[in-house]
């Protein structure tokens, strides 16, 4: 499970991530505005599976679909499910940078937090094309959520610090530019709708299939 957040475990077996429980509740204010009433959202690269025991919980009419390639976040997100609701599906085993573990259903949504920065390009490449793919009729929403560089907007100092770091462990990581996940999700017929501004530097981005 790629993540630099501080992860610990329950006693149940689920892995708790304090970066997910500060920012839960940020995020979820944003998705009751913009996510349909009824449907069925795929979450990629879940990791610890809170955000999707918390968005399920509190979005009963959504069929809440969580996915990551690391079997450890798979297992996490099983415990967490052990309590949660029923809309909240088995976590599925997919890599954004692998069409062949893609789905063939179709979705209303796709949320995915906190990918594109740690993780190659290559996989930012693959959730575009995953999510123009998936996406099962036009106005269907991609939900972006974490830190971005911005040609027009000073980098501040903390993701500064946060690329640096990143970079450090993994050449091929490290903060995207805004406009060229922009301009890649327009490749995949996905038009940039909102930029919403979040805390700690963080940012929204949403974009609705063309």
């Amino acid at each position: 499970m790629q993540t630099l957040d501080s992860i610990s475990a329950t006693p149940e077996g689920a892995l708790s991530s304090p970066a997910a429980q500060r920012n839960a509740a940020a995020i979820l204010a944003i998705l009751r505005a913009h996510l349909p009433a009824r449907g069925r959202v795929l979450e990629i690269a879940a990791g610890s599976g809170e955000h999707a025991l918390r968005f399920a919980t509190d979005l009963p009419d959504l069929e809440w679909t969580p996915t990551d390639p690391s079997p450890a976040a798979r297992d996490s997100i099983l415990a967490w499910r052990r309590e949660g609701p029923a809309n909240l599906r088995s976590a599925l085993a997919l890599d954004a940078a692998d069409p062949a573990t893609w789905p063939e259903d179709r979705y209303d949504a796709v949320y995915c937090a906190n990918m594109t920065h740690i993780s190659p390009w290559s996989a930012t490449e693959g959730l575009m094309a995953l999510a123009g793919r998936v996406l099962r009729r036009p106005g269907g929403l991609l939900v972006l959520y974490g830190p971005y560089r911005e040609t027009d907007v000073p980098l501040a100092t903390s993701n500064a610090a946060f690329d640096a770091s990143l970079r450090a462990r993994d050449p091929a990581w490290g903060l995207r530019e805004r406009e060229r996940v922009e301009d890649l999700a327009r490749s995949h017929g996905l038009a940039p709708t909102l930029r919403i501004e979040m805390p700690a530097n963080n940012l929204m981005l949403l974009f609705r299939r063309a």
